[in-house]
């Protein structure tokens, strides 16, 4: 006799077919090629017709980049230069930025929770934040004189503000009514901090550290115009100099493509800690 036919015991349900993510996945893909590969198809027949005259085609940038990679076409100063002049700007990107998380986290928390702090720090932080950072140019060359430094400084300004405000933000959003629950909890300060005050926070902190991490690419352009021999953005720099708009071209894409990694990444870091946040997924 079958267990299904003993009185008393009822069949299992099958468990339900959880549908598969790659169709979702490969939709979301073809959707995020369509305004590429239209800008693209625009590029080609706008320099095919000749409505863009001194803009290289795209297949001619693409040669050029494939030289810049690995050479063997041109041959010229800048062939097979790319993970040279990539691993400069990372290194300033990468350590400027991690510089100004470093600096504006501690301190956005601080500012956000004692009042003290904030009446002295934020008008000073208020009354410098809307300084560009093309205008602290001349002054960080003074400062820190021609090279990787200066650099380092305006990547670092770049990504300190909006790290610092989106934390400020964060710490500020936290509900009485949790730091309240977590009082009659019996939980001191620390674990306050720890259990309430850093969760509830995250969400924004991370949205400050994508918006940093991409000005400090945004940044790095202006930050190699103060002689560095190395770096995307002297390549851009000298391509302008020289007039060679493919240089320029290739300069412009490979920071795109490094700078939609580096917050791949970031979003990945932000999924995995924000798990118990369903609408905080990148």
């Amino acid at each position: 006799m079958s267990a299904s036919a003993v009185p008393g015991t009822a069949e299992a349900e099958p468990a339900p077919r959880v549908p598969s993510p790659w169709p979702a996945r490969l939709r979301a893909t073809w959707m995020a090629l369509i305004v590429p590969l239209a800008l693209l198809a625009f590029w080609h027949f706008a320099v095919k017709w000749g409505w863009m005259q001194l803009i290289p085609s795209p297949y001619e940038v693409a040669e050029y980049m494939v030289d810049f990679a690995v050479g063997g076409i041109w041959d010229d100063a800048f062939s097979a230069t790319l993970h040279i002049h990539l691993l400069a700007s990372m290194s300033r990107v990468y350590g400027g930025f991690a510089l100004a998380a470093i600096v504006a986290v501690p301190l956005g928390i601080l500012i956000g929770r004692n009042e003290t702090v904030r009446a002295l720090l934020d008008p000073f932080l208020q009354l410098m934040r809307p300084v560009p950072v093309t205008a602290w140019l001349p002054l960080s060359m003074i400062l820190f004189g021609l090279g990787a430094r200066s650099a380092f400084f305006l990547v670092f300004l770049g990504a300190f503000y909006p790290i610092l405000l989106n934390t400020i933000f964060g710490v500020r959003s936290v509900e009485k009514r949790l730091f309240e629950a977590a009082s009659m909890l019996g939980c001191s300060e620390t674990a306050q901090f720890f259990k309430v005050v850093l969760p509830a926070a995250l969400p924004s902190i991370f949205t400050g550290l994508r918006l940093g991490l991409g000005l400090a690419w945004f940044v790095i352009v202006v930050g190699e115009m103060t002689g560095v021999p190395q770096g995307l953005g002297a390549v851009i720099m000298d391509g302008r100099t020289l007039s060679r708009t493919e240089l320029v071209i290739c300069g412009m894409i490979v920071i795109g493509v490094a700078g939609f990694i580096s917050d791949r990444i970031v979003v990945m870091v932000m999924n995995r800690l924000l798990r118990w946040s369903p609408s905080h997924h990148g």
